[in-house]
């Protein structure tokens, strides 16, 4: 009777971590980056990306398989879509969705442009804004990267915020 309770428990427990591994999606936690030190004096500027450069830098990853933790081109999670694609026009950011949403500043939904990055989800989620109303990204395990409408319903439902960098 005790084995029997006991093995119910274990496969709870199992059951309920391999839930919340599979609904972390793309919110993989990076290596904690320490803040820059803001003083004008200290502060460099920050590297600026053309925007249709950065789109067009991620259109080539279209098809791309989703990889939980992925940030090559072997295979992507959202985040790490992100940072591979800006990191090839020399803009570091962290494999994070909630980190690299305090990169940048703030931009209106109205005044997308492309290469603004855009988060979804509570930041568990982010893409690179194509213009036209969609942007890019890694979606989530057995997809691939493809580009989405910001008006289709899960995504409208669940909008952050956008970046520019």
């Amino acid at each position: 009777m005790m084995v029997e309770i006991s093995s119910r428990i274990v496969m709870r427990f199992l059951v309920l971590l391999a839930l919340t591994v599979a609904l972390a999606a793309c919110s993989t936690v990076a290596e904690r980056v320490p803040e820059p030190d803001r003083s004008p004096e200290t502060r460099a500027p920050a590297p600026r990306a053309d925007g249709h450069s950065v789109v067009g830098i991620a259109k080539k990853h279209l098809g791309t398989p989703y990889r939980w933790g992925g940030a090559t081109p072997a295979g992507f999670d959202c985040s790490g879509f992100v940072q591979y694609v800006y990191a090839q026009v020399g803009v570091a950011l962290p494999h994070n969705a909630a980190q690299q949403y305090k990169q940048g500043r703030p931009v209106a939904r109205d005044r997308l442009a492309p290469g603004d990055l855009v988060f979804f989800d509570g930041l568990r989620h982010n893409g690179i804004y194509v213009g036209d109303g969609r942007f890019i990204h890694a979606r989530r395990a057995g997809k691939r990267v493809s580009i989405s409408a910001l008006g289709e319903d899960w995504y409208a439902e669940r909008w952050v915020g956008a970046r520019r960098l």
